[in-house]
């Protein structure tokens, strides 16, 4: 099965200091040795280059933009990179509109509407709840799949 891998998992992957860092790794590692078939959207590595050029001082990774090419390309290597399509506009744009999306929830809906587009039916987030109004996608946390409270 395809599962979308969150930009917050990659980024806690990427930080061996933070308390869901083993979570992300031995989620990935988890599913992926479970034949799952982890992809990633172009917006998942948008939002990733953000976080990782971002200044540390302002809750980023400080990394140069030459550091942030080599993470982009080493993610492209570990995951399948599933492109964006002409249709995903007009399923986000059903969607915020049926879900009343405000804000950067609009992310989401954003990252839905690939899903949906791709035919994917499981997201795998630290952040469940922001999917729970997209009845197509179920959303399971790392932590989850650690604990074996969640199956898939």
């Amino acid at each position: 099965m395809r599962i979308l891998v969150d930009t917050n998992v990659l980024l806690r992957s990427a930080e061996p200091g933070h308390a869901h860092f083993q979570f992300s790794v031995d989620a990935i590692d988890f599913l992926r040795s479970h034949g799952h078939d982890l992809v990633l959207v172009p917006q998942i590595l948008y939002e990733y280059w953000s976080v990782a050029t971002r200044p540390l001082a302002n809750n980023g990774f400080g990394l140069s933009p030459a550091e942030a090419i080599v993470e982009l390309a080493m993610l492209r290597r570990l995951f399948r990179l599933l492109q964006d399509e002409r249709g995903i506009y007009s399923m986000w744009h059903t969607l915020v509109v049926q879900h009343a999306v405000r804000g950067k929830q609009a992310h989401d809906a954003r990252l839905a509407a690939a899903a949906q587009r791709h035919l994917i039916t499981h997201v795998l987030t630290f952040n469940t709840t922001d999917f729970l109004r997209y009845s197509f996608l179920n959303a399971v946390s790392p932590t989850g799949i650690c604990s074996g409270a969640t199956t898939i």
